[in-house]
């Protein structure tokens, strides 16, 4: 229904501080100031640039936050590892194994990196070797059960995460393994088999959207079994995710036109478009939260070594001066 604010707008008032909660288009007189002040507030939210990687590449597995983030491995091929600090890249230890289109899970100082393709790039080794890193270098455990690439992973840290989907010569996988900390089980399968999906949140609440063949299906964790729930509002695959299981981002693609700079929104029942990426490109890693997101590397093509910064929303105070 449409309001008196709606029609009339809102008044201009003098204040002596800026009010506490003001509203989007508000404005007011600051006689404190001095100035006409008001609030614009962007609740789409939007992608910022970061720090570029020190090497450009797709295919990579990522964990960590917009501030604390680890990227490692990709197309190269390349067994490289680098840390953000917010701000720029630096290179640490390099994985054991060189590898691309790799599961990940955990955190920036603990995190698990698993299955994958070996190079060269193009040939069909696929395996199922995992490594786990523990803030300075990794360490080799217990292969997967099934080797596969173009997986989605889950997890808090490198005791506890989730392989799901992927890829094996000649098709796609609905196969969930379950990381212990020192062995995988396999548990129940996706609805719907595919590989290169966006992934958010930790086991045992884990959120998967979209893959390839371009899909739009969203599918929820709970510890025990997968269940279908509302799709993202656009098909695409080879998209990248960030957040929780009731909470998530995701941002990226392929699909028939192109790469996509696409990002969503979940609040826990639906997806809802928000601010594109600046560069479109797919087979990209996320970390973060979906109000607080990072998007780094990706196939553009070629690799891209681009790092963007996601905030939502952005509410901001801004001054008015005479020109």
């Amino acid at each position: 229904m449409t309001t008196y604010k709606d029609i009339r707008g809102t008044h201009i008032t003098t204040v002596t501080t800026d009010p506490p909660a003001p509203v989007n288009g508000q404005m007011w007189y600051n006689s404190t100031e001095q100035v006409m002040k008001g609030l614009v507030s962007n609740p789409a939210g939007s992608w910022a640039t970061g720090g570029s990687l020190n090497t450009g590449r797709g295919l990579l597995g990522g964990v960590g936050t917009q501030t604390q983030a680890l990227a490692f491995g990709g197309g190269g091929p390349t067994a490289v590892t680098e840390q953000y600090n917010g701000t720029s890249w630096t290179e640490v230890n390099d994985l054991n194994s060189a590898r691309r289109s790799l599961g990940s899970g955990g955190s920036y100082t603990s995190a698990i990196g698993f299955g994958g393709a070996s190079p060269p790039f193009g040939s069909p080794g696929i395996t199922g070797v995992t490594e786990t890193w523990d803030g300075s270098s990794w360490t080799e455990v217990a292969d997967l059960n099934t080797n596969r690439r173009d997986i989605a992973g889950a997890g808090a840290d490198n005791t506890a995460a989730l392989a799901i989907g992927g890829s094996v010569d000649p098709g796609n996988r609905a196969l969930t393994e379950s990381w212990n900390g020192s062995s995988w089980t396999e548990v129940n399968d996706l609805n719907s088999a595919r590989k290169d999906m966006g992934s958010a949140g930790i086991q045992p609440s884990a959120l998967v959207f979209g893959g390839l063949s371009a899909t739009a299906a969203t599918e929820q964790w709970n510890g025990s079994s997968w269940t279908e729930v509302a799709d993202l509002t656009t098909a695409r695959g080879a998209n990248a995710g960030a957040g929780t299981y009731t909470a998530a981002l995701s941002f990226g693609a392929v699909h028939e036109s192109g790469n996509g700079t696409k990002t969503e929104t979940w609040n826990g029942s639906s997806w809802t478009e928000v601010g594109d990426l600046s560069v479109p490109r797919g087979y990209l890693a996320g970390a973060g939260t979906n109000t607080a997101g990072l998007a780094f590397g990706g196939l553009a093509p070629p690799g891209s070594n681009a790092t963007e910064e996601f905030t939502s929303p952005v509410e901001t105070t801004v001054t008015f001066t005479a020109s």
